[in-house]
């Protein structure tokens, strides 16, 4: 079982960051994630003004200072750049990390960030037309032999050559992000190398949620002749060591039914159930980026358990 971190990069410092990024990678975890957001989320009118650091240019610096981590972000909204500008930092940044870097990508959802920066803040249906197209052409960029040509609705490449290319062989792995049953993890089967279950979404972070979406993903694999076994499965897990069941009740109702808050033993058995059920790495949320006696509370009491 592989441990991360996802670490926040708004209303804190690149000190911060810095400071959990180094410890994260003289430890035992696996990993570290950014979120991709240019207001701090959920979009509260007098939080606007705070601090929120540019996820690429995050992940590039964290490259540079730690030797160990495989480094992401949870998730890249595909909406904010162009998909073949996206592959050449991609490409860098696994060259950079020397084949550390996973790109992580969704179809973006915060739609007062573009209203503030001025991008296009297509329907729903378009945002994910918009995604799989992108998800097709940086696969494809990743995975040619040269130039590479590509006409969608959305997106066009002329012989355009991915120089540096991948690091890591095959190519950089692809996470994409969500779990829309219809189209994103439709889209997943089709292009993508890592399945994360997102317990921010709601929907809790129960075996059944976990077991429903995979059984969708693997009839999307069925359909598209893709081996299920391909996909990587992971959880982006919001995590709350307590013994205070008032807490516990809160963290539940904001999170969904399954969420992860209890004492340690209780939190241990459930990890090790999602373990026990093909779950590859699990990514921690919900610590404080500047509250570094919290990861190493996770550490000593949780990742310790798994070694």
């Amino acid at each position: 079982m592989k441990f991360g971190a996802q670490v926040t990069v708004y209303r804190n410092t690149w000190d911060s960051v810095r400071e959990v990024a180094e410890l994260l990678d003289q430890g035992p975890w696996d990993s570290i994630w950014y979120a991709d957001h240019y207001l701090p989320p959920p979009g509260i009118k007098e939080e606007e003004h705070l601090a929120a650091q540019e996820a690429f240019t995050v992940a590039a610096a964290t490259a540079s200072i730690t030797t160990n981590l495989k480094i992401g972000h949870l998730v890249l909204g595909n909406t904010y750049r162009n998909p073949g500008l996206v592959a050449k930092m991609a490409g860098t940044l696994d060259h950079i990390s020397h084949g550390r870097f996973v790109l992580g990508i969704g179809a973006a959802w915060f739609k007062r960030e573009h209203e503030a920066y001025g991008w296009d803040f297509p329907s729903m249906k378009e945002r994910q037309d918009r995604f799989q197209e992108a998800c097709e052409l940086i696969r494809m960029m990743f995975t040619a032999d040269g130039p590479v040509d590509y006409r969608g609705e959305y997106y066009r490449l002329d012989r355009a050559p991915l120089e540096p290319g991948c690091y890591q062989q095959p190519h950089t792995p692809i996470m994409v992000g969500g779990t829309g049953e219809r189209r994103t993890l439709r889209t997943l089967a089709m292009y993508g190398d890592v399945f994360n279950l997102d317990g921010w979404a709601r929907q809790g972070m129960s075996m059944d949620v976990y077991r429903h979406k995979t059984g969708v993903l693997e009839k999307h694999c069925e359909d598209v002749g893709r081996d299920p076994a391909e996909i990587r499965r992971t959880l982006l897990m919001p995590l709350q060591i307590t013994e205070d069941e008032a807490a516990t009740e809160r963290f539940l109702k904001a999170l969904g039914p399954g969420s992860m808050s209890g004492p340690k033993s209780y939190l241990i058995d459930r990890i090790g159930e999602f373990r026990d059920a093909g779950v590859d790495e699990i990514m921690f949320g919900f610590i404080r980026t500047g509250d570094i006696e919290k990861y190493q509370q996770v550490e000593e009491e949780i990742v310790a358990a798994f070694d």
